[in-house]
């Protein structure tokens, strides 16, 4: 009788053991495959989030401000893409865009996609309007004969050519001063004249600074 209960009580405490030895997500007892956790359901019509869809306001009419005041303006409107360029074609910065105001600005005002560019022809607050931005003009090609480059800024006359040209520039007035800004300076003569072809011969610039006679 003694020897009995000692089998039936090592059974159960063998079968105790191997219960708690399994380890979680086995196999259960018919011989089935680990538990798994059901995967969730795809949300119905989900895409990847595309760009900002386009959405047009109204550009107000900023010809006369300010240029900073005018860029604030465009941007409260919800444009963010926003440039300026010297009125006056001579290829100046903005630096200090507090120091501009604006002339002209593309678009005009009205009803603008926001994800166009507002462009401001800007001159500095002592100056005058021209009656043409000469500073929207598209950029050209290098020239193959030598343009008219009379009353042009220097950096904007530079522009005119391939960057293997080699260009001199002098001060026309004779007093040997250095070209240092070149926007600052305008062109009076030229060599080789305008028409000539160029074929990679040299060319010289004659300026003075704007507010001189040539």
């Amino acid at each position: 009788m003694h020897r009995t209960t000692v089998t039936v009580a090592a059974v159960a405490a063998l079968c105790l053991g191997l219960a708690a030895c399994q380890p979680s997500g086995s196999a259960d007892g018919n011989g089935g495959s680990p538990s798994k956790a059901a995967p969730e359901p795809s949300v119905a019509g989900e895409t990847t989030p595309g760009p900002a869809p386009a959405r047009t306001v109204t550009l107000p009419d900023l010809v006369g401000k300010g240029l900073q005041s005018a860029q604030d303006a465009a941007q409260a409107a919800g444009f963010r893409a926003l440039r300026s360029h010297d009125a006056l074609g001579r290829g100046r910065m903005q630096a200090f865009d507090r120091n501009w105001k604006v002339c002209t600005q593309t678009p005009g005002p009205g009803a603008v996609d926001t994800r166009k560019t507002v462009d401001f022809g800007a001159v500095k607050l002592s100056e005058t309007c021209p009656e043409k931005d000469a500073g929207a003009e598209a950029s050209a090609a290098p020239a193959s004969t030598m343009p008219d480059l009379r009353n042009k800024s220097v950096k904007v006359a530079r522009r005119a050519f391939d960057t293997s040209t080699s260009i001199s520039v002098k001060d026309a007035s004779g007093r040997n001063r250095m070209v240092l800004v070149e926007s600052h300076w305008k062109v009076c003569r030229q060599n080789p004249a305008a028409g000539t072809k160029l074929d990679g011969q040299p060319v010289t610039l004659e300026a003075v600074k704007f507010q001189e006679e040539c």
